[in-house]
């Protein structure tokens, strides 16, 4: 979900870093709200730069990543996952590819906007204790189509005010590269969390994720 430095114009870069502040700064009451989201989203910023580095592979006009947004999400929650987002991508810019440092912003909303349409529109159900919505691997499923959708989007608005000439073919054959990713990380997800909610009623495990929130079977 990278997009290649120097294909975006300045002007529009610092739109993409003003909307990416904006939406890490809506996260900063419910830290506010409770301290434990700092602590949680520093846990899902490593987590979520250690799986960007385990595996990526150029394809097209960006690349596939393994990016854990599901597993991160189910373990520490939206607010944590967001900022985790954004802390995770300036982690590996300034370690490991100082050059995307000019495309934190663009980087940041191609994952954290999906986040936000997979949150809202599926996600938080599965959170609600009214609704009793259970996790299994189908409603993962269902959430990481939704997030992936959402990144495929974001990937193809970024290239269509790129410098660059868009070309549709390319971004199709990444996004149909992308599947079997999305199949795997939501196998992952479900996976994780089944194991965590077998030690969930550990006092750190409780405190530090969400499990608990969820509804099994």
């Amino acid at each position: 979900m990278h997009i290649e430095v120097g294909i975006i114009d300045p002007a529009r870069l610092a739109l993409a870093n003003a909307a990416a502040l904006a939406l890490v700064a809506a996260q900063l009451p419910a830290v506010v709200r409770n301290p434990l989201v700092l602590p949680k989203a520093i846990l899902a910023a490593v987590g979520f730069s250690a799986m960007m580095q385990i595996w990526h592979l150029p394809v097209g006009p960006s690349e596939l990543h393994l990016i854990g947004a599901t597993t991160i999400y189910m373990l520490f929650g939206f607010a944590p996952a967001m900022l985790g987002f954004a802390l995770g991508l300036v982690l590996q810019a300034f370690l490991f590819e100082p050059g995307d440092i000019p495309h934190l912003g663009v980087n940041a909303l191609s994952l954290m906007i999906p986040m936000v349409a997979a949150h809202y529109s599926f996600g938080r159900r599965l959170f609600d204790a009214n609704l009793r919505d259970r996790f299994s691997l189908g409603k993962v499923l269902r959430i990481d189509a939704v997030y992936y959708a959402g990144v495929s989007a974001m990937v193809g608005f970024w290239l269509m005010i790129s410098n660059d000439s868009f070309a549709l073919a390319d971004w199709a054959t990444w996004v149909a590269a992308y599947f079997p990713v999305f199949v795997a990380e939501a196998v992952i997800t479900f996976s994780v969390v089944s194991v965590i909610k077998g030690v969930r009623s550990n006092g750190l495990v409780s405190r530090m994720t969400e499990v608990n929130r969820l509804t099994f079977a």
